[in-house]
């Protein structure tokens, strides 16, 4: 949870920076594609609040309305950054680039700018805010790439495409995608405003406003679906079931599993609930002994696992 949060504190303070920046260079260039920067800064800010609130609101103790706690408010609260957030922004950021398409702009704009008393040419303000963005969210990268990274070691998965699949830690998640996403719009962006100012020709600068959108948007639908599967109660995957399977079968007082179920109730916690059946000449105690003893050996097995429940065969 710490890791996760000081993920989400560092992107907060370097999109804010960054959205301000790119609204003064939009306000004084006119570039389409820093106005969908814009969108895309301002969205990425709004992400990290709704981030922090499932966060916090997720950390709440367990009550009888809600005995396995609040874990999953982290994955309603994306859901929610996925479909309010990243949808508006991205839907927005294609419309403004596809009618600067269909209406481009005549002329380069304003040669020059008055900056704290000197002349600038437009370029030059929206590059070196492109820059900074890029370094700030190259820093939030490096935050998040660690934490997943460091997950994705401790699970053994194969690399970030599993990683993706299989998290239950969505908030990271978010964070990873959301900070790749940015310094991949941040390079576009520079990419359209420089081919604008090398050809004179306003339709690279707009062309890459509607990429950003629809990058945006392709990021809302795929977090929206990985957001999806967790909501409705998606288990673990099956070779971590199997692992977690074969320990309870093999011990010596167990018959059988009959029945092996596991849901994320919250990000890297899980619920096990499972019908074993026990050696039959144990009694009631003996029983009730075993089944804390194997409880004891899923969680220390795997310290995603907080509630175990083993209802007894016959």
């Amino acid at each position: 949870m710490a890791g996760s949060t000081s993920v989400v504190v560092a992107a907060l303070f370097a999109n804010g920076a960054i959205a301000i920046l790119k609204f003064l260079g939009f306000l004084a260039t006119g570039s389409p594609s820093m106005l969908s920067e814009t969108y895309h800064s301002i969205s990425d800010t709004g992400n990290q609040v709704f981030l922090l609130i499932g966060i916090r609101y997720s950390s709440r103790k367990a009550t009888r309305q809600h005995p396995f706690g609040f874990g999953k408010a982290q994955f309603f609260y994306s859901f929610l950054v996925s479909v309010m957030l990243f949808g508006i922004a991205g839907w927005e950021s294609a419309k403004h680039g596809y009618d600067a398409l269909m209406h481009p702009a005549h002329g380069g704009g304003a040669e020059s700018l008055l900056l704290f008393g000197m002349e600038v040419r437009p370029i030059w303000v929206n590059v070196a805010i492109l820059l900074g963005a890029i370094a700030f969210e190259s820093y939030a990268f490096v935050k998040a790439n660690a934490e997943l990274r460091r997950q994705i070691e401790e699970y053994e998965w194969s690399g970030l495409v599993q990683a993706f699949r299989e998290t239950s830690d969505v908030t990271t998640l978010t964070a990873f995608t959301e900070d790749t996403v940015a310094l991949v719009g941040a390079m576009l962006a520079l990419v359209g405003i420089g081919l604008t100012e090398l050809t004179g020709n306003q339709v690279y600068d707009a062309a890459t406003a509607l990429l950003i959108g629809i990058l945006l948007m392709g990021f809302a639908i795929a977090l929206a679906w990985e957001n999806k599967r967790l909501l409705i109660g998606e288990s673990v995957p099956t070779r971590e079931e199997q692992e977690l399977r074969a320990l309870v079968r093999n011990d010596p007082h167990v018959t059988h599993v009959d029945k092996f179920r596991a849901s994320y109730v919250g990000p890297e916690k899980l619920l096990l609930a499972l019908d074993v059946s026990f050696d039959p000449q144990l009694d009631t105690e003996e029983i009730d002994e075993h089944i804390s003893t194997i409880e004891k050996k899923l969680k220390e097995a795997d310290d995603r696992v907080h509630f175990v429940y083993i209802e007894p065969e016959l």
